[in-house]
């Protein structure tokens, strides 16, 4: 059966798993780590470094190191949450052309759904390396609370990956599947998903393979990342106390209190103090450098963060009054997401629900096993083989259209299970009036400009009648993915018009098409730059001993009846391999590798006869 990767796109670590044989497993990268950082860096040269090795040079190329991209993708650049991060962000966002972030890097722009696809890229690169074969069909998941604009972007990331997208999945939902495979369970659940960007709560009822969502919610800047920025405002506070300077506005000095916050945080889940040391931190330009020592304590971290543990308990409490239930109808809590991991987070869990939290999913790792069931779920039913896993999933918010007055009309309810469709009737609200503008919106506000606009069309081609005669009717469909369509319909003519729902800031067509196609001429460089540099490496050792052999087989030649044709040939044979060294060409690099290794073969013969 078709292999199907299930990718957990986190906001700090992503991971991809398989099923294979029938069951789910990570699968681990070439440093042996089952997750990967969710950053990408952009070396001096141009070259793109992913994972591991973008953290590790993050202090020293600041500028060049995307990290938490996650948090803006689908995002309009004027909204208020993206002017905040641009202040904080060491490297340099800009506007694009559809009202959506820009990353500048090196004098050129990239989307974010391209940043994703380089993680996507890596994160498929890891399992093909694994199998040693392609795969190119993946299930993708995302924050249950994203909207239509953020999971369309996440699906385009995916194609710009070069990635078959079959479903676009909610990772609480997953982390619930793979909490339930291969178990007979009847229990109704709670995942708990506090992730490094984004929040989730998602009620589920899981009974004879079916997996239904019964309410969800979140909020998608709550995560690490937060928790992290206390310690590192934290931080910067106490130092512009003792020094009176503002260590933020060196790149690097930044860096360095963004990874050293993240460290404390990290080690104060496992004990009750770190000292956070950081000399060197801040050079004032007079021959003098100031250092940062300073000592931290989990109470110190819990009373600078606990506001943001509470949200996520108030955010509990909202979903499961839309549910009906209360905490006590609830028969387990399944954590998810490093950021659970605080003990305040999981104190504060079980106070709320009034039990203590399921500890048999691994919270990095479940999300990804979960997608990958799903991918597995999916193939299985298009080959027809049993299909045992049930997926009802919801919408997470209401979707509607604006009417007159600037009013929010509501036609599907947040909350309701997904694949849905709903219609409603709309008249002509002018005398005359021959066409009529949709604007499609999402969110829980009575006014529409309170909500987040997903797009807008014109049904155009009505017939001239007073107002309230010509009738229209306006019809959604969500798919499973929870991207959304819209049509409206002239009732009296059958004219119609639809749309796709693309966000405002979403990319077009022609934008994904070249960028997969970019990604596409950056890996066959990037592969046949390692090739040339293995060949390169290769060719180097092998000259490296030709030349070592040469005072011997020169002795051996001169008092022999072979002539100097033979040093002739390996000295030409060394120019050749130097010369397409120099000129990076990897055809007559590989040929003339070939001649070298007849060359050494050859005076390893005639070396043996002077021995």
């Amino acid at each position: 059966m078709e292999r199907v990767l299930g990718i957990d796109l986190g906001t700090t670590y992503s991971c991809v798993a398989v099923v294979e044989n029938g069951a789910p497993m990570v699968i681990a990268n070439k440093g042996g780590y089952r997750t990967t950082p969710s950053i990408v860096a952009f070396t001096a040269g141009g070259r793109r470094l992913v994972g591991h090795l973008a953290k590790r040079q993050a202090i020293t190329n600041p500028q060049n190191t995307l990290f938490a991209v996650k948090r803006l993708i689908g995002r309009k650049w004027n909204s208020e949450l993206v002017q905040q991060v641009k202040e904080r962000m060491p490297y340099r966002l800009m506007e694009g052309p559809h009202n959506d972030i820009r990353v500048l890097v090196q004098d050129r722009q990239y989307s974010i759904p391209e940043i994703s696809a380089i993680v996507l890229t890596e994160m498929k690169r890891v399992a093909e390396e694994f199998f040693k074969a392609p795969i190119t069909k993946a299930v993708i998941t995302c924050p249950a609370y994203f909207n239509d604009g953020q999971r369309t972007a996440t699906k385009d990331a995916g194609r710009i990956a070069g990635l078959d997208v079959l479903r676009i999945i909610n990772e609480p939902t997953a982390a619930a599947l793979a909490y339930g495979f291969g178990k007979k369970i009847e229990k109704r659940v709670a995942v708990y998903d506090l992730g490094g960007g984004t929040f989730d709560i998602s009620i589920l009822e899981i009974g004879s393979g079916v997996y239904k969502v019964i309410a969800t919610a979140g909020d998608t800047f709550l995560g690490g990342e937060d928790f992290d920025q206390r310690v590192a405002d934290w931080m910067v506070f106490n130092f512009a106390k003792e020094h009176n300077l503002d260590p933020r506005t060196d790149p690097m000095a930044l860096q360095r209190i963004k990874d050293a916050a993240e460290k404390a945080k990290c080690e104060l889940s496992f004990q009750n103090e770190v000292e956070i040391n950081l000399p060197f931190l801040f050079s004032t330009g007079k021959n003098r450098t100031l250092h940062f020592q300073k000592m931290l304590d989990r109470k110190k971290l819990e009373d600078l963060t606990v506001d943001l543990v509470e949200r996520t308990i108030d955010i509990c409490d909202r979903t499961l009054k839309d549910a009906g239930l209360s905490a006590k109808d609830i028969s387990d809590v399944i954590l998810v997401g490093g950021q659970s991991r605080m003990p305040k987070v999981q104190e504060l869990v079980q106070k709320y629900f009034g039990r203590e939290p399921c500890k048999n999913v691994h919270p990095d790792e479940v999300v990804a096993l979960g997608a990958a069931i799903q991918g597995f779920a999916l193939v299985s039913e298009q080959q027809e083989k049993k299909e045992e896993t049930l997926l009802l999933d919801v919408t997470p918010h209401s979707l509607g259209i604006m009417i007159v007055g600037g009013y929010f009309q509501t036609l599907i309810e947040k909350n309701t299970t997904v694949p849905t469709s709903a219609s409603h009737m709309f008249t002509t609200v002018k005398d005359g009036q021959t066409s009529a503008r949709i604007m499609v919106f999402q969110g829980e506000s009575k006014v529409a400009s309170e909500n987040e606009l997903l797009g807008e069309f014109i049904l155009s081609g009505l017939r001239e009648a007073p107002r309230g005669e010509v009738e229209i009717e306006i019809r959604f469909d969500i798919s499973a993915d929870g991207i959304v369509s819209v049509s409206a319909k002239d009732i009296e003519t059958g004219r119609q018009q639809s749309i796709v729902v693309t966000a405002t800031t979403g990319l077009t067509e022609d934008e994904v098409r070249r960028m997969a196609e970019d990604n596409r001429d950056y890996l066959l460089s990037a592969a046949q730059d390692e090739e040339f540099e293995k060949q390169r490496v290769q060719a180097e050792k092998i000259i490296e001993e030709i030349e070592k052999l040469l005072p011997g087989v020169g002795e051996v030649i001169s008092a022999s009846r072979f002539s100097r044709e033979a040093l002739n040939k390996a000295e030409a044979t060394i120019q050749r391999a130097r010369l397409a060294i120099k000129r990076r060409e990897l055809d007559t690099l590989t040929a003339s590798r070939e001649g070298l290794e007849r060359t050494l073969a050859t005076f390893k013969s005639l070396a043996a006869r002077k021995g």
